[in-house]
């Protein structure tokens, strides 16, 4: 008996995306679990404040439509099919979950930095995925420890 049988990984783009990746694929492969990839792109706005006075819209499209590329080389690399592709727009915990409840997900694979000190206070993306998903959650370290 498999005990995953559909895994979401919210990735983000960077290189220490194949390791996360790779992971996920391992575990799908040995509980014969379906994958499913995900990338926010959260709003120009949130990450820079919204009293730029400029139209951040073509920026923005610009930052999916390379997000879409990325996704779909990464997707490539592990027969994963396009549907199972998503590049959406919002707050990765928020969208993250929203996926994961809506495609039945049971596990969630995150990449995170092992932060310390007042970066772990403050918090990060893999902290706010895990807190709240309503199935188990993996956080892959990357990056220097």
């Amino acid at each position: 008996m498999s005990l995953y049988k559909h895994i979401l990984v919210a990735i983000d783009l960077t290189e220490e995306a194949d390791v996360v990746l790779e992971k996920a694929r391992s575990i799908a492969e040995k509980n014969s679990a379906r994958l499913t990839l995900v990338h926010v792109v959260e709003p120009l706005s949130v990450a820079y404040g919204s009293d730029i006075p400029l139209d951040l819209t073509t920026l923005q499209d610009e930052i999916t439509e390379q997000a879409r590329e990325r996704i779909a080389r990464l997707a490539d690399k592990i027969n994963i099919e396009k549907g199972e592709q998503h590049v959406v727009y919002g707050r990765p915990e928020r969208e993250v979950h929203r996926i994961a409840e809506e495609s039945d997900i049971d596990l969630i694979v995150v990449g995170s930095h092992g932060r310390h000190g007042l970066a772990l206070i403050l918090g990060s993306t893999s902290t706010s995925i895990l807190h709240g998903a309503n199935c188990d959650v993996l956080a892959v370290r990357v990056g220097k420890s």
